[in-house]
């Protein structure tokens, strides 16, 4: 039978990997290596900013160990999502680090650069051709939305990367914001094997090996005519019916359909089989094309500017009257500052030991913790007022009086100075929006170059 091995050396570039495990996998002979370093997991503020998700030391770490397996194996190695957002200047990031390594190792590769930013003016003709709708619960995109936003990527789909590989010979290909299961469906679908199969096993691979028993991260997939095989690198790890059908819920709204660019995934087939005490077997997967093609769009803008302060309570008559006492703290706060307007600032208290991850969903409603810890977040026009505003705060919560306080020195206890922290610009996605296009490939450039 014709099978397709593709290597996951994790789930995120950037965030390391064994290299025991690697070089294990790596005499598997896979056909390819395969890493996304995208997500919006961690906010607008990478996208906002130009920033990237890790340091260019931890990418350069990365990669250089990736391009010591494509110059050993002579196998193609596919990058997407570069630098966590996407834009264009952290795919060129990339290649200056490809460029650097290879001159240092005598390497030479033929690569393809694809980037994704999209020209704000054509978001607007398409907005005014009514071609872009909300992508989930967010407000209808407008023109003024759109200029506010300091970038906006579109997530693209497999089409970029299969005229790459059907027309030119490349070592490595380093995209821009691409959607998640492309760099280790791309081969797979150009090679003619059923795409639900290719698209199923990229959205479980895109994640390492998160789908194994313990979590992992180097994943080899091989996929077969009718039917796919997941093992995890490390001898250490295995795949199970149960851990492969998990992660196949993993960041879905609905537990079989998983829309993307050009179609949806459906999974409503879909089988598992334990073949053996490591590999899992999947197969039933099927690929329905949409009558439309979308791309969701990207895009964030700055808002203001946050502070912080972090403290620690251990009075157990305090943290039965926490609650009263923070509603007090911001109403003198909100006094204190009244010739400012409130649209200029906003204050956020986290209590964690309370309910600080689940807020007002928290289940459980009258445990009585030990301790606490209290973190205001001061959200502002300008920093200084963030600052301003988070220092009044924290002087009114260290000597705010409370029924039942038996000491006077302070309330909280501050581990970090300078007691207010600056966080620099906050930033909000305002532009996560699905825009209906009519080439997959041109909107998205390529540029080919050789290190």
């Amino acid at each position: 039978m014709r099978e397709l091995r593709i290597l996951a050396p994790n789930g995120m570039l950037g965030y390391g990997f064994p290299v025991k495990w690697f070089k294990r996998a790596l005499f598997m002979n896979p056909h390819a290596i395969a890493v996304d370093s995208g997500s919006t997991d961690s906010g607008p503020h990478k996208l906002a900013m130009g920033v990237m998700t890790c340091s260019k030391e931890a990418y350069t770490k990365d990669i250089s160990l990736l391009l010591d397996a494509v110059s050993e194996k002579k196998i193609p190695l596919f990058i997407s999502s570069a630098g966590g957002a996407g834009t264009n200047a952290q795919v060129d990031i990339f290649l200056d680090i490809i460029e650097k390594i290879s001159r240092q190792r005598n390497y030479h590769f033929k690569i393809a650069a694809i980037y994704s930013e999209i020209d704000k003016n054509l978001i607007k003709e398409k907005l005014k051709n009514g071609q872009i709708a909300p992508c989930g619960p967010v407000p209808p995109l407008s023109d003024e939305e759109i200029d506010l936003a300091t970038t906006v990527v579109a997530q693209m789909g497999v089409e970029p990367f299969l005229k790459v590989l059907k027309e030119n010979d490349v070592d490595i290909i380093v995209s821009g914001r691409t959607y998640d299961p492309v760099a280790i469906a791309a081969i797979p679908i150009k090679e003619g094997f059923d795409p639900g199969l290719a698209w199923h096993m990229g959205k479980i691979m895109e994640c390492g090996a998160l789908c194994a028993e313990p979590a992992g991260k180097v994943m080899l997939g091989v996929i077969h005519e009718d039917h796919f095989i997941l093992e995890p690198g490390s001898l250490e790890e295995r795949c199970t019916i149960s851990s492969v059908a998990a992660h196949t819920l993993y960041e879905k709204s609905h537990p079989y359909f998983l829309p993307g660019p050009g179609g949806v995934l459906d999974l409503s087939d879909a089988r598992f089989e334990q073949l053996d005490d490591r590999r899992v077997k999947v197969s039933g997967s099927k690929f329905v094309a949409s009558d439309k093609y979308a791309v969701k769009l990207e895009g964030a803008k700055k808002v203001g500017f946050r502070s912080i302060f972090i403290g620690g309570v251990r009075d157990p008559i305090l943290i039965g009257h926490i609650d009263e006492v923070l509603t007090r703290v911001a109403k003198d706060v909100k006094d204190y500052f009244k010739g400012i307007p409130l649209d200029q600032y906003q204050m956020i208290y986290h209590v964690y030991g309370k309910n600080g991850v689940m807020a007002e969903l928290e289940p459980v409603k009258n445990a009585t913790p030990l301790e606490l810890c209290i973190i205001l977040e001061v959200a502002a026009s300008t920093q200084e007022l963030a600052t301003a505003i988070c220092s009044r705060a924290r002087t009114e919560l260290l000597h705010c009086p409370y029924e039942g306080r038996i000491g006077t020195a302070g309330n909280i206890a501050f581990p970090f100075t300078p007691l207010e922290i600056s966080l620099g610009e906050v930033c909000a996605f305002n532009v996560y929006h699905l825009m209906e296009i009519d080439d997959p490939v041109n909107l998205f450039p390529i540029r080919y170059l050789e290190v």
